[in-house]
């Protein structure tokens, strides 16, 4: 396996299954996972984009998080081995602390979160990219996943989240179009479980 081109995109929309999927990768091979989430910016900052549509920041537009942060992270983490990236709590909507992320030389390094079909570019141009996909089920699927997570997670008022996520299911399909068109290949979690084991030998 080439040394530098070991990041694994995994986008979809949110609640597609994307970090429960990493995290099964992480268990069984112990691949390290950088969740493109904590790179969200703080909610007071001024230059937050914000959706008209339900008065609050919109955190699912491309601006409400530092894409140049994830990438620089991503090629420190293969070039080093090592990485500090923050931490974010959703409930606060800020980041609250850091965290090391270490990569030992042939690890497939999954990258995981809303916005990561956003970088399938910027890692190709760097030769980091061993392949990007867009994680996603029917969309009544992913409602009810993302409304049961984020209750139990506590991570809005719960009108706030039955709203966005009434959103979030209408405009799903165009969400999966564009991460496709960036370059993610259409997939089911189930299936890419075999297929990077795969990659990784």
């Amino acid at each position: 396996m080439d040394t530098t081109a070991r990041v694994v995109v995994l986008a979809g929309p949110s609640g597609a299954g994307k970090s429960r999927l990493a995290a099964r990768l992480q268990t069984a091979h112990g691949w390290p996972i950088i969740r493109l989430d904590d790179f969200y910016g703080d909610e007071d900052d001024p230059a937050m984009p914000r959706s008209k549509e339900l008065g609050i920041v919109d955190w699912d537009h491309p601006d409400s998080w530092n894409r140049d942060a994830a990438v620089a992270a991503l090629a420190t983490l293969v070039q080093t081995g090592e990485v500090k990236t923050p931490v974010y709590d959703i409930s606060r909507s800020r980041a609250v602390d850091t965290t090391t992320v270490h990569a030992a030389p042939h690890d497939l390094i999954l990258a995981e979160g809303i916005f990561a079909a956003e970088i399938i570019a910027d890692l190709r141009a760097r030769g980091l990219l061993a392949g990007a996909y867009c994680v996603h089920h029917h969309r009544l699927v992913t409602f009810v996943w993302r409304l049961l997570r984020d209750l139990t997670e506590h991570r809005k008022p719960p009108w706030t989240l039955v709203r966005r996520g009434l959103a979030l299911m209408r405009d799903e399909p165009r969400v999966v179009a564009r991460q496709e068109s960036l370059g993610a290949a259409s997939a089911r979690a189930k299936d890419l479980e075999p297929l990077l084991s795969a990659l990784a030998r």
